[in-house]
């Protein structure tokens, strides 16, 4: 196994995980926004009022984009585990 080939397999393993976490922290970071500007313009200052919402749409993005997700994950762990035989060799 060459250190090339480990840089490109943790490279990829990155890009993976980027591409898996991205659409469950940004629309949780665009919530967090709205709700702490509404909370500076009222002057509420309660913690679980920024807390359920980023749980609420976190979730849901999880419904929506949860069988993507999953079928990515599953994917470069078979190509991965597919490729062992041409890393060792």
């Amino acid at each position: 196994m060459t250190p090339e080939l480990v840089l490109s397999i943790g490279q990829k393993m990155l890009e993976v995980v980027m591409m898996l976490a991205a659409p469950l922290l940004l629309p949780a970071l665009a919530v967090g926004l709205l709700v702490g500007m509404f909370q500076a313009a009222t002057q509420i200052n309660e913690m679980t009022l920024s807390f359920i919402p980023k749980v609420a749409i976190v979730g849901v993005v999880l419904v929506v984009a949860g069988n993507w997700m999953l079928e990515t994950l599953i994917s470069f762990s078979r190509e991965l585990i597919e490729n062992i035989p041409n890393f060792i060799g």
